[in-house]
Protein backbone atom coordinates (compact mmCIF):
# COMPACT_ATOMS: atom_id res chain seq x y z
CA UNK A 1 0.00 0.00 0.00
CA UNK A 2 1.56 3.55 -1.01
CA UNK A 3 1.38 6.09 1.89
CA UNK A 4 1.04 9.66 0.92
CA UNK A 5 2.03 12.19 2.75
CA UNK A 6 0.74 16.29 2.03
CA UNK A 7 4.51 17.37 2.43
CA UNK A 8 6.01 14.95 -0.63
CA UNK A 9 2.00 15.74 -2.50
CA UNK A 10 3.40 19.59 -2.69
CA UNK A 11 6.72 19.10 -3.10
CA UNK A 12 6.46 16.57 -5.91
CA UNK A 13 3.84 17.88 -7.67
CA UNK A 14 4.98 18.11 -11.27
CA UNK A 15 6.78 14.98 -11.09
CA UNK A 16 3.91 12.79 -9.73
CA UNK A 17 1.66 14.30 -12.86
CA UNK A 18 4.29 13.36 -15.43
CA UNK A 19 4.79 9.81 -13.24
CA UNK A 20 0.88 9.63 -13.95
CA UNK A 21 0.85 10.48 -17.72
CA UNK A 22 -0.65 6.97 -18.43
CA UNK A 23 -3.76 7.45 -16.59
CA UNK A 24 -4.03 11.32 -18.45
CA UNK A 25 -3.87 9.39 -21.97
CA UNK A 26 -6.43 6.75 -19.97
CA UNK A 27 -8.90 9.86 -18.98
CA UNK A 28 -8.53 11.50 -22.96
CA UNK A 29 -9.06 8.28 -24.44
CA UNK A 30 -12.41 7.02 -22.84
CA UNK A 31 -13.84 10.71 -22.87
CA UNK A 32 -13.09 10.84 -26.88
CA UNK A 33 -14.46 7.40 -26.77
CA UNK A 34 -17.49 7.94 -24.83
CA UNK A 35 -18.63 11.51 -25.68
CA UNK A 36 -20.60 10.21 -28.52
CA UNK A 37 -21.25 6.67 -28.07
CA UNK A 38 -24.64 5.71 -28.64
CA UNK A 39 -25.75 9.28 -31.07
CA UNK A 40 -26.65 8.91 -34.25
CA UNK A 41 -23.95 11.21 -35.79
CA UNK A 42 -21.34 10.10 -33.47
CA UNK A 43 -18.29 12.30 -34.04
CA UNK A 44 -20.47 14.26 -36.35
CA UNK A 45 -21.27 16.52 -33.42
CA UNK A 46 -17.79 17.80 -33.20
CA UNK A 47 -19.07 19.85 -36.91
CA UNK A 48 -22.35 20.02 -36.74
CA UNK A 49 -22.65 21.97 -34.05
CA UNK A 50 -20.67 25.14 -35.07
CA UNK A 51 -21.99 24.98 -38.35
CA UNK A 52 -25.78 25.40 -37.15
CA UNK A 53 -24.47 28.38 -35.70
CA UNK A 54 -22.74 29.74 -38.48
CA UNK A 55 -25.71 28.99 -40.62
CA UNK A 56 -28.28 31.04 -37.78
CA UNK A 57 -25.59 33.89 -37.00
CA UNK A 58 -25.33 34.61 -41.19
CA UNK A 59 -28.55 34.66 -41.82
CA UNK A 60 -29.03 36.91 -38.00
CA UNK A 61 -26.30 39.28 -39.56
CA UNK A 62 -25.89 38.71 -43.04
CA UNK A 63 -28.52 38.33 -44.72
CA UNK A 64 -31.23 40.49 -42.08
CA UNK A 65 -28.95 42.91 -41.14
CA UNK A 66 -26.36 42.89 -44.21
CA UNK A 67 -23.19 43.40 -41.51
CA UNK A 68 -20.08 44.56 -43.70
CA UNK A 69 -18.38 41.40 -44.40
CA UNK A 70 -15.20 43.38 -46.37
CA UNK A 71 -15.57 41.32 -49.41
CA UNK A 72 -15.40 38.01 -47.80
CA UNK A 73 -18.06 34.92 -47.89
CA UNK A 74 -19.86 35.75 -44.62
CA UNK A 75 -20.60 32.27 -43.73
CA UNK A 76 -16.42 32.23 -43.90
CA UNK A 77 -15.97 34.64 -41.40
CA UNK A 78 -18.73 33.50 -38.95
CA UNK A 79 -17.30 29.70 -39.06
CA UNK A 80 -13.78 31.29 -38.33
CA UNK A 81 -15.33 33.05 -35.26
CA UNK A 82 -17.46 30.14 -33.71
CA UNK A 83 -15.12 27.40 -33.78
CA UNK A 84 -12.40 29.22 -31.57
CA UNK A 85 -15.52 30.41 -29.56
CA UNK A 86 -16.76 26.68 -29.01
CA UNK A 87 -12.81 25.85 -27.89
CA UNK A 88 -13.68 28.37 -24.98
CA UNK A 89 -16.85 26.94 -24.49
CA UNK A 90 -16.56 23.51 -24.23
CA UNK A 91 -13.42 24.02 -22.16
CA UNK A 92 -14.79 26.35 -19.87
CA UNK A 93 -18.29 23.66 -19.47
CA UNK A 94 -16.54 20.60 -18.95
CA UNK A 95 -13.80 22.05 -16.22
CA UNK A 96 -16.02 23.70 -14.31
CA UNK A 97 -17.68 20.15 -13.57
CA UNK A 98 -14.58 17.78 -13.94
CA UNK A 99 -14.25 17.32 -9.80
CA UNK A 100 -18.64 16.56 -9.92
CA UNK A 101 -18.31 14.29 -13.05
CA UNK A 102 -15.41 12.59 -11.32
CA UNK A 103 -16.47 12.43 -7.49
CA UNK A 104 -15.84 8.36 -7.22
CA UNK A 105 -12.72 8.42 -8.76
CA UNK A 106 -11.69 11.42 -7.07
CA UNK A 107 -12.68 10.26 -3.10
CA UNK A 108 -10.66 6.52 -4.12
CA UNK A 109 -7.67 7.27 -5.57
CA UNK A 110 -5.14 9.95 -4.63
CA UNK A 111 -3.36 11.20 -7.91
CA UNK A 112 -2.57 15.37 -8.91
CA UNK A 113 -6.17 16.00 -9.35
CA UNK A 114 -4.62 18.81 -12.66
CA UNK A 115 -5.13 15.74 -14.62
CA UNK A 116 -8.75 16.38 -14.94
CA UNK A 117 -7.92 19.74 -16.22
CA UNK A 118 -5.60 18.42 -18.67
CA UNK A 119 -7.18 15.42 -19.58
CA UNK A 120 -10.23 18.24 -20.87
CA UNK A 121 -8.09 20.50 -22.64
CA UNK A 122 -6.55 17.89 -24.79
CA UNK A 123 -9.91 16.12 -25.53
CA UNK A 124 -10.89 19.71 -26.52
CA UNK A 125 -7.97 20.73 -28.62
CA UNK A 126 -8.77 16.98 -30.24
CA UNK A 127 -13.06 18.44 -31.33
CA UNK A 128 -11.06 21.69 -32.38
CA UNK A 129 -8.91 20.35 -35.14
CA UNK A 130 -11.38 18.11 -36.23
CA UNK A 131 -13.71 21.57 -36.88
CA UNK A 132 -10.51 23.15 -38.70
CA UNK A 133 -10.41 20.70 -40.68
CA UNK A 134 -13.88 21.94 -41.78
CA UNK A 135 -12.51 25.52 -41.87
CA UNK A 136 -10.01 24.68 -43.99
CA UNK A 137 -12.03 22.60 -46.79
CA UNK A 138 -14.39 26.34 -46.60
CA UNK A 139 -10.72 28.15 -47.49
CA UNK A 140 -10.22 25.39 -50.24
CA UNK A 141 -14.44 25.91 -51.16
CA UNK A 142 -13.84 29.92 -51.96
CA UNK A 143 -10.32 30.16 -53.03
CA UNK A 144 -8.79 31.99 -50.23
CA UNK A 145 -5.52 31.59 -49.92
CA UNK A 146 -3.18 30.73 -46.81
CA UNK A 147 -0.69 33.43 -46.06
CA UNK A 148 2.36 33.13 -43.95
CA UNK A 149 0.69 34.78 -41.17
CA UNK A 150 -1.02 31.34 -40.32
CA UNK A 151 2.30 30.24 -38.04
CA UNK A 152 0.58 32.80 -35.66
CA UNK A 153 -2.38 30.79 -35.38
CA UNK A 154 -1.62 28.24 -32.63
CA UNK A 155 -1.09 31.38 -30.00
CA UNK A 156 -4.68 32.03 -30.86
CA UNK A 157 -5.93 28.62 -30.26
CA UNK A 158 -4.19 28.11 -27.30
CA UNK A 159 -5.52 31.55 -26.02
CA UNK A 160 -9.17 30.38 -25.84
CA UNK A 161 -8.28 27.38 -23.96
CA UNK A 162 -5.78 28.58 -21.96
CA UNK A 163 -8.26 31.50 -20.90
CA UNK A 164 -11.20 28.58 -19.92
CA UNK A 165 -8.84 26.40 -18.23
CA UNK A 166 -8.10 28.72 -15.75
CA UNK A 167 -11.73 30.35 -15.35
CA UNK A 168 -13.16 26.70 -15.25
CA UNK A 169 -10.29 25.67 -12.53
CA UNK A 170 -11.74 28.78 -10.49
CA UNK A 171 -15.44 27.52 -11.26
CA UNK A 172 -14.59 24.01 -10.53
CA UNK A 173 -13.41 24.79 -6.72
CA UNK A 174 -16.22 26.39 -5.84
CA UNK A 175 -18.74 24.19 -7.49
CA UNK A 176 -17.43 21.52 -5.22
CA UNK A 177 -18.55 23.33 -2.01
CA UNK A 178 -20.88 25.79 -4.01
CA UNK A 179 -23.14 23.91 -6.69
CA UNK A 180 -24.95 27.75 -7.56
CA UNK A 181 -21.76 28.50 -9.36
CA UNK A 182 -22.27 25.43 -12.24
CA UNK A 183 -26.02 27.21 -12.74
CA UNK A 184 -23.90 30.25 -14.03
CA UNK A 185 -21.94 28.85 -16.74
CA UNK A 186 -24.80 28.48 -19.80
CA UNK A 187 -25.99 32.29 -18.63
CA UNK A 188 -22.29 33.67 -19.38
CA UNK A 189 -21.65 31.60 -22.40
CA UNK A 190 -24.92 32.55 -24.12
CA UNK A 191 -24.21 36.04 -23.08
CA UNK A 192 -21.04 36.17 -24.13
CA UNK A 193 -21.39 34.99 -27.56
CA UNK A 194 -22.89 38.17 -28.59
CA UNK A 195 -20.66 40.29 -26.81
CA UNK A 196 -18.06 38.58 -28.82
CA UNK A 197 -17.44 39.16 -32.48
CA UNK A 198 -18.21 35.51 -33.26
CA UNK A 199 -21.17 36.57 -35.91
CA UNK A 200 -19.54 39.50 -37.39
CA UNK A 201 -16.01 41.30 -37.57
CA UNK A 202 -14.61 43.99 -35.12
CA UNK A 203 -14.48 46.97 -37.50
CA UNK A 204 -18.62 47.06 -37.03
CA UNK A 205 -17.45 48.44 -33.50
CA UNK A 206 -17.14 52.51 -33.43
CA UNK A 207 -13.54 53.50 -33.06
CA UNK A 208 -14.68 54.88 -29.69
CA UNK A 209 -15.90 51.98 -28.08
CA UNK A 210 -13.06 49.95 -29.62
CA UNK A 211 -10.95 49.74 -26.31
CA UNK A 212 -13.95 48.90 -23.73
CA UNK A 213 -14.56 46.11 -26.12
CA UNK A 214 -11.21 44.78 -25.96
CA UNK A 215 -11.88 44.28 -22.60
CA UNK A 216 -13.31 40.91 -23.38
CA UNK A 217 -10.44 38.60 -24.50
CA UNK A 218 -12.72 36.73 -26.34
CA UNK A 219 -13.08 39.91 -28.42
CA UNK A 220 -8.94 40.55 -29.05
CA UNK A 221 -9.19 36.32 -29.50
CA UNK A 222 -11.65 36.16 -32.43
CA UNK A 223 -10.01 38.41 -33.98
CA UNK A 224 -6.32 37.60 -34.03
CA UNK A 225 -7.57 34.23 -35.45
CA UNK A 226 -9.63 35.61 -37.91
CA UNK A 227 -6.28 37.42 -39.07
CA UNK A 228 -4.39 34.89 -38.89
CA UNK A 229 -6.57 33.35 -41.52
CA UNK A 230 -7.58 36.53 -43.42
CA UNK A 231 -4.41 38.92 -43.14
CA UNK A 232 -5.18 41.57 -45.98
CA UNK A 233 -8.83 41.93 -44.75
CA UNK A 234 -9.07 41.46 -41.21
CA UNK A 235 -7.53 44.65 -39.22
CA UNK A 236 -7.47 43.70 -35.38
CA UNK A 237 -7.43 46.05 -32.90
CA UNK A 238 -3.99 45.02 -32.02
CA UNK A 239 -3.25 45.92 -28.42
CA UNK A 240 -6.54 44.23 -27.65
CA UNK A 241 -4.93 40.97 -29.35
CA UNK A 242 -1.50 41.22 -26.97
CA UNK A 243 -4.21 42.15 -23.85
CA UNK A 244 -6.48 39.25 -24.53
CA UNK A 245 -3.18 36.96 -24.51
CA UNK A 246 -1.60 38.52 -22.07
CA UNK A 247 -4.62 37.92 -19.73
CA UNK A 248 -5.26 34.26 -20.37
CA UNK A 249 -1.71 33.56 -19.73
CA UNK A 250 -2.43 35.60 -16.39
CA UNK A 251 -6.53 33.94 -15.88
CA UNK A 252 -4.21 30.38 -16.48
CA UNK A 253 -1.83 30.83 -13.82
CA UNK A 254 -4.25 31.99 -11.22
CA UNK A 255 -6.80 29.22 -11.79
CA UNK A 256 -3.95 26.71 -11.20
CA UNK A 257 -3.08 28.32 -7.78
CA UNK A 258 -6.34 28.58 -6.93
CA UNK A 259 -7.10 25.11 -8.23
CA UNK A 260 -3.92 23.54 -5.73
CA UNK A 261 -4.62 25.49 -2.98
CA UNK A 262 -8.36 23.68 -2.29
CA UNK A 263 -6.99 20.22 -3.94
CA UNK A 264 -6.39 18.77 -0.61
CA UNK A 265 -9.44 19.18 0.64
CA UNK A 266 -11.93 18.08 -2.83
CA UNK A 267 -12.55 14.85 -1.43
CA UNK A 268 -13.98 15.98 1.93
CA UNK A 269 -15.93 18.37 0.42
CA UNK A 270 -17.32 16.82 -2.30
Amino acid sequence: MQVIEAGNIARDYWKNMWARRELLYFLARKDLLVRYRQTLIGIGWVVIRPFLTMVVFTVIFGSIAKLDSQGLPYGFIVFAGVIPWYLFASTLTETSSCLLANAGLLTKVYFPRLIFPTTIFVTCLVDFLVSFVLLLCMMAWYQLPLSREIFYLPIFVLAPAFFALGLGMMMATLNVRYRDFQQLIPFILQLGIYISPVGYLNQTVPAHLEFWYSLNPMAGIINGFRWCLMPNSITPYWPGVAFSCVISVIILLLGIKVFRSAEARFADTI
